[in-house]
């Protein structure tokens, strides 16, 4: 495409020659959902000609409403296969290739994003959209990159070289809760949320996996003649009464100052009658909804304790009598109405407990289910700008020069709901396309290699293989970790034995206070530099993954100037100077590592100075191989390294 002259905008947007080349434009289009179906159609009816479309995921009854190149007979089919059916309708000319897989796979390499024009983004979350920006970098390939929730919504164009890139601000990313919070201190409707669909819910009518231990004395076993109201109601006494009580009686008084202590609800003194707007025991319930049983039949209307403790027990029964083929071995799905409304009930009956505002059906059908409630008509809008800002990347050969980063308001500003703004230049600290470093402070002492691994290299920086090394300043001892193909036997099992190892025990001196480590993602092509700093203590409230990554660090101090245990003196030393993130609402909820993330926009920093090296290249200044053969270092293995080579959300970022 930067073979092409340019054509003038917006003046030869309908010329002859920009018709051409927007017919022989061979486009990307990531996601075929919300965003990604109302694209689709909007790439053919304007005269593209060559598209491939990605997407692992298949259509459910909860699309219909938005996803409107769907219909209810697809339900269970690929988004990717129908969506690219259905477009061909439109346009029976258009050369359309339907992917129904994972953006992430390794066959979906570099090679695969290079023999595109245009990558045009219409994905649902964090971790594919980051990979997604860094195969783009990789394979010099413009990026559009979109998202709505709600009335909200954001277009953005990242070019390499000419842009920031998808990650040079910060995400938002998991906040965690510790578990004792979510149990005994809840202050959050999230709290509640949390509790029911991932505590309460599995006890009773999921799978034993030994991990949940909200009844470890065993009190809520449903017994061989007991009844499925009967069971429903023991269940509600115990962790709405006795349980409320217990936390009172044991929990000291200090507990509660500042806050008002919890109150018990006892079931003998609720009327579950007619006169609370509810009706227990109708022998012709209905087998698929608790609500239309009691005649509740608004979501947005937010219930009584009783109404709540019906729907509670209610929902109990029906999926005790009517499901029992299922009990043990159910999941929470958002489809599922009684589920939903399980979970409703249980989270608002906790609120009431803790004092906390109950919430709607709706609401917490929307926090259970981690929906952004979507909007058909944003994801058109969207869509609709996506192309735009293609067009405009065809029409300049590649310049982004008069592309704009689009953002889509619920209300007016200067009199618009659209406001554009001028894109904003590559960050030079910017861990995927920049020269920065980062500093991760973490307990040496106490975490392994493993868990560094998964919750920081994976988890937290998005990374599928990273491989990295260092090197001991005092005899220039290193050690090298790798991952992916390539590997032998043995070194996989050396590998693997490293894994349950406390950083602070690795080879080569191991991971201490002011280790620096070479890091890179060969799947990615990413490299960057982690100054490691070891901090003791940790609030874990504050931080229950107890790790943090910050972002620029300016100079590495040696380990005279930081003090063996890392402490004030290494804190001052590796002083954080990246920027801040942007603030944003929540947007997903999951659980992980004995805490419960909800995604909010934290400050994830930027980061990194590529590290050099990649394996089985020649051996580079820090160890790792660059180009060529097998290099000095031999994979995770101590090797010894000549002296004097030392390498000194008003973002709206997610969703559909």
């Amino acid at each position: 495409m930067s073979e092409q002259n340019a054509i003038q905008w917006p003046q030869g947007a309908f010329s002859l020659d920009m018709k051409e080349r927007i017919a022989n434009a061979k486009v990307l289009a990531v996601g075929a959902g919300g965003i990604g179906c109302e694209l689709l159609k909007t790439l053919v009816l304007s005269g593209f000609k060559i598209v491939e479309t990605i997407d692992l995921d298949t259509i459910e009854v909860s699309n219909l409403n938005r996803q409107f190149l769907f219909r209810k007979h697809h339900v269970g089919q690929s988004k990717a296969s129908v969506a690219a059916a259905a477009v061909k309708q439109f346009r029976p000319d258009v050369s359309i290739t339907a992917h129904q897989a994972n953006v992430k796979e390794s066959k979906y390499d570099i090679d695969f994003f290079k023999q595109f024009d245009l990558v045009l983004n219409g994905l649902d979350n964090l971790d594919a959209r980051r990979h997604v920006n860094r195969m783009c970098l990789a394979a010099k390939v413009p990026l559009v990159e979109s998202g709505t929730a709600g009335y909200l919504g954001q277009v953005s164009v990242h070019v390499e070289g000419q842009t920031e890139c998808f990650d040079c601000q910060s995400k938002p990313v998991p906040k965690s809760y510790a578990v004792c919070t979510i149990r005994t201190s809840p202050d959050k409707p999230i709290h509640c949320v949390v509790w029911a669909k991932d505590l309460l819910f599995p006890l009773l009518f999921g799978p034993s996996d030994g991990e949940n231990d909200l009844d470890p004395d065993g009190a809520l076993i449903r017994g061989a003649k007991e009844s499925a109201e009967g069971f429903a109601r023991k269940v509600f006494t115990h962790v709405f009464d006795a349980k409320i009580r217990e936390v009172l009686e044991t929990a000291e008084k200090e507990v509660w100052e500042g806050r008002t202590p919890p109150r018990p609800i006892s079931l003998e003194f609720l009327k579950l009658d007619s006169n609370a707007g509810v009706e227990i025991g109708n022998q012709n319930a209905s087998s698929g909804s608790a609500c239309a049983t009691l005649g509740l039949t608004n979501q947005n209307e937010v219930w009584t304790v009783e109404q709540s403790a019906a729907v509670f027990i209610e929902a109990a029964r029906q999926i005790l009598e009517n499901r029992s083929a299922e009990v043990g071995s159910l999941t929470f799905d958002k489809d599922d109405d009684l589920a939903v409304e399980f979970v409703s009930a249980a989270a608002n009956l906790r609120s009431m407990c803790y004092h906390i505002p109950p919430q709607s059906l709706f609401d917490t059908k929307g926090m259970a289910g981690n929906i952004i409630h979507a909007i058909a008509t944003t994801n058109a809008i969207i869509s609709g700008l996506i192309v735009i800002e293609a067009l405009k990347l065809l029409a300049g050969a590649g310049d982004a020069s008069t592309c704009r980063a689009s953002f889509l308001r619920q209300d007016l500003s200067n009199r618009k709901f659209i406001i554009p703004t001028m894109l904003e230049p590559p960050n030079p600290g910017c861990a995927v396309c920049g020269t920065a470093r980062l500093q991760v402070r973490v307990n040496t002492k106490q975490t392994t290699l493993e868990e560094f691994l998964k919750k920081v290299l994976r988890n937290h920086l998005g990374m599928i293989e990273p491989c990295f090394s260092y090197t001991r300043a005092t005899d220039y001892v290193s050690w090298l970790y790798e991952e992916g193909e390539g590997l032998e036997a043995e070194e996989i099992k050396e590998n693997a034995a490293h894994l349950p190892k406390l950083l602070a025990e690795l080879p080569a001196g191991g991971m201490v206070n002011n280790t620096v480590l070479d890091i890179q993602d060969q799947r990615q092509h990413l490299k960057l530099q982690m100054v490691i700093t070891h901090q003791e203590t940790w609030d874990e409230e504050v931080h229950p993954h107890k790790f943090v990554v910050e972002g620029e660090v300016p100079v590495v101090a040696t380990a005279e100037e930081a003090g063996e245990d890392g402490g004030e003196g290494a804190a001052a030393a590796a002083a954080v100077q990246g920027g801040v993130g942007r603030k944003g609402g929540p947007l997903s909820l999951e659980n992980a590592d004995g805490t419960f993330n909800i995604v909010e926009s934290e400050d994830e920093g930027p980061a990194v100075k590529p590290a050099q090296s990649k394996r089985k290249h020649v051996a580079g200044e820090n160890g790792i191989d660059s180009d060529g053969g097998d290099g000095d270092a031999k994979r995770a293995k101590v090797a010894t390294a000549a002296k004097g080579d030392d390498d000194d959300d008003d973002d709206v970022i997610i969703l559909e």
